[in-house]
């Protein structure tokens, strides 16, 4: 870390560009309020340049006529690669661009938030926490069964120890500072974590954009290139930050662990300790927001695959159409030796030629077509003989709407009847919005629809209540 180093640093890394720079302050408090407070992963560009007017707004008139420019000028330079604050991308499907935050941009506002006063530095914790790793690291990687048996027996000990004590009714809970300086520690963690996985995902977005470059400019055939692609994607999945990532995922997949994460969090956030330090919403949510983070990582990682899979399908046109050339070589070279034959009669072997028959009388005469003759002299428009006020009271149901209230109860249970879902978000379309329930549960290869078994469901609307019976459907995850 000598000054060369660190003068090139300055110069390059976004992280210092965007301290350096003369609005810094209207960066990081801009992003940090629509990004890292709400744990946005992506905002839309609309979305986003709207926020940023309306704070534009409160700037200029808390501190006059600054920053005069457009909000949309101010994240195309955000987003360019002088700055590279924000990253620019269009997601599948979509014409709109949106936007997130790239890691440097996360490290400096995490670094900023660490400046502020805090209530206390807790130092009991970090060193009780340090310990255990360390003893764990000791006992996972002994590989004498004796010592790890006497180790084990010692902790036995211990929480013999400790069942004796309470059971003479000897507690010994920790008091108020010990359960904030814990508590702190957690949510630090916490954050840290949704922080790093940005990193994540801009690693994992760094070899699906190598991978690109490389089938741009490919040299070598197909076969060498795939190969050397799958191996490269291969040393990552199993890398230390592939194999980490994918033990998370299966860890947070897992509904046993997400009830306890959840109990845990409750039975933490109900302590008289824990309430006094007024905490944010970052661990009563954390569970979701980490599900966000994972899923937004699994994308990233699924486009990799999914340009592989267009690479091959452009391989096999591209075969395809060199046959078809071939073809059409063949056939310019038969019309040209077809008035100068070989000399050769043996110029050509066909294995197991044999000769098709078309004999005259199979073929079928010609048939000449009808073109139809349409007399518009005599039309006379015609008048319906029903209402047509219907077709204008049409309503649309949004089944992503729909979806995405299945997998928010989904998230808290393994499996959630129609009926449930009903309850919770009652029908406010009538019978067209039960129809789109029975729609995606018959889509959805995870859902349980039971034909002998009915269940009633009760709709609201203006008229009244109604009772509708359907068949018992279940979703699961």
């Amino acid at each position: 870390m000598d000054y060369a180093y660190l003068l090139k640093l300055k110069q390059q890394h976004p992280a210092l560009r965007l301290l350096n720079a003369d609005s810094a302050p209207l960066i990081i408090s801009f992003l940090y309020r629509v990004f890292i407070r709400p744990n946005a992963r992506a905002l839309r560009q609309t979305e986003l340049v709207g926020a940023l007017d309306d704070y534009l707004y409160q700037v200029r008139e808390a501190y006059g006529a600054a920053f005069p420019r457009a909000a949309q000028a101010y994240l195309d330079d955000w987003a360019s690669g002088d700055s590279a604050y924000l990253r620019k991308y269009y997601p599948p499907g979509s014409d709109e661009p949106e936007y997130d935050l790239t890691p440097a941009t996360e490290k400096v506002i995490e670094w900023i938030q660490s400046l502020s006063q805090r209530q206390f530095v807790g130092t009991e914790s970090r060193l009780l926490t340090i310990y255990q790793l360390l003893r764990e690291i000791v006992h996972a990687t002994e590989t004498d069964p004796d010592i790890r048996i006497a180790d084990l027996e010692k902790q036995k000990a211990a929480l013999d120890v400790q069942i004796a004590k309470l059971r003479d009714g000897r507690l010994e809970p920790y008091n108020p500072t010990q359960v904030k300086e814990r508590f702190l520690q957690a949510e630090e963690g916490a954050r840290r974590l949704l922080a790093d996985f940005r990193q994540v995902e801009e690693n994992f977005r760094w070899l699906d954009r190598e991978t690109r470059e490389r089938i741009a400019t490919r040299v070598e055939r197909k076969g060498l290139l795939l190969d050397e692609i799958f191996n490269e994607h291969h040393a990552i999945a199993n890398s230390d930050q592939g194999r980490s990532f994918r033990a998370f995922w299966t860890f947070l997949m897992s509904p046993g662990r997400q009830d306890e994460l959840n109990d845990l969090v409750r039975r933490v956030l109900t302590l008289q300790a824990v309430q006094s330090l007024v905490p944010d919403e970052l661990l009563p949510h954390i569970k979701f927001r980490l599900m966000e983070a994972g899923e937004k990582v699994q994308q990233t990682s699924a486009s990799l695959v999914e340009q592989l899979r267009r690479f091959l399908d452009d391989q096999v046109w591209l075969e395809n159409k060199r046959i078809a050339a071939l073809i059409h070589d063949v056939e310019r070279h038969a019309i040209a030796v077809r008035q100068a034959p070989p000399a050769e009669k043996e110029w050509m072997v066909l294995d197991d030629f044999k000769p098709a028959i078309a004999l005259a009388m199979t073929r079928s005469l010609y048939v000449p077509t009808e073109k139809p003759v349409f007399d518009s002299a005599g039309v006379e428009p015609g008048r319906a003989g029903f209402s047509t006020d219907a077709l204008f009271a049409q309503h649309h149901v949004d089944e992503a709407a729909l979806r995405a209230r299945i997998r928010r109860m989904l998230a808290e249970r393994s499996q959630v009847s129609l009926v449930d879902v009903i309850t919770h978000h009652p029908v406010a379309q009538g019978l067209s919005e039960v129809v789109a329930y029975l729609h995606i549960a018959c889509q959805d290869p995870k859902a349980v629809i039971d034909a002998a078994s009915r269940q009633e469901l009760i709709i609201t609307t203006e008229a009244g209540a109604k009772t509708v019976t359907v068949p018992s459907v279940i979703f699961t995850r």
